[in-house]
């Protein structure tokens, strides 16, 4: 009964109906984290915007589809949490957020970033998995500093060169998209340590031994008929992988995505 009150509240704009779903905000946290996740919110609340030593604010699993330019007043905000929400387009207010260094923007309906994306160099963590890319955000080659990128679950057919212009990236994950063939680019990518292609259409690996940075490949679930052949010591999570408990592969493949993400916010703080 609680979220049905808060979802219909959510369509009154009064301020007394505002405080019932986030609250007073009459005093920035002390640990300057602000979370209205799962709140049932369909609009920012610009009192929020007042706390203009917020490092972290976290706006999850709400029904928000745009932000107010008040936000910009935001600008110690470092980590920016707005996935599960309504967003068809990337509000152009974020990226006057110059001090981010992460953005989590998964499962909204997003098919396209704007060229203004590129002023947030500091950004070293872009999540942007189960949005409507068809083609690969050619801004993203801008962010000189992108050390983890998520585009998992979008409907990517392949990978620009100019991707290996990211000598800061480290992890991308690529799974559940529609790539035919293993992306040339990739293989440039010394410096990669994760790559995750599973649920493509890749029908032959190439090998990867040369990539001396590789830690992890995450390969299954393709229509290929071999394994990519790696260094030693590397993980291979997929059809063939010398790995001795099939359900051990299995379990390893599912944990994967999430692992990442703890990875990400304990290795950020």
């Amino acid at each position: 009964m609680g979220n049905v009150v808060r979802g219909a509240i959510a369509f009154v704009p009064s301020e007394r109906c505002q405080r019932f779903l986030v609250g007073d905000l009459k005093e920035m946290p002390l640990d300057r984290t602000l979370d209205l996740s799962s709140r049932q919110l369909r609009r920012f609340p610009v009192r929020a915007s007042a706390f203009d030593e917020l490092v972290k604010l976290y706006l999850s699993d709400n029904h928000l589809s745009n932000l107010p330019l008040e936000l910009r007043n935001l600008q110690k905000l470092q980590l920016l949490a707005l996935d599960f929400n309504c967003f068809e387009e990337l509000p152009l207010v974020i990226c006057s957020l110059v001090q981010l260094n992460i953005l989590y923007f998964g499962n909204n309906r997003l098919y396209s970033l704007p060229k203004e994306l590129q002023q947030l160099t500091e950004l070293k963590t872009l999540w942007l998995e189960t949005n409507c890319f068809t083609s690969f955000p050619q801004v993203i080659c801008e962010l000189p500093n992108i050390k983890t990128l998520h585009l998992g679950y979008n409907q990517l057919r392949s990978l620009p060169a100019e991707l290996g212009r990211l000598e800061e990236l480290r992890s991308i994950w690529l799974a559940g998209n529609l790539l035919n063939d293993f992306p040339p680019v990739l293989l440039e990518m010394h410096y990669l340590e994760v790559m995750d292609v599973d649920r493509n259409r890749i029908c032959q690996f190439p090998s990867l031994t040369h990539l001396r940075g590789l830690k992890l490949v995450i390969y299954d679930h393709n229509p290929c008929i071999n394994a990519p052949v790696v260094a030693e010591g590397v993980r291979r999570v997929g059809r063939w992988a010398d790995c001795s408990d099939d359900e051990e592969e299995e379990g390893d493949g599912k944990v994967a995505n999430a692992s990442a993400k703890a990875a990400v916010n304990t290795g950020s703080e």
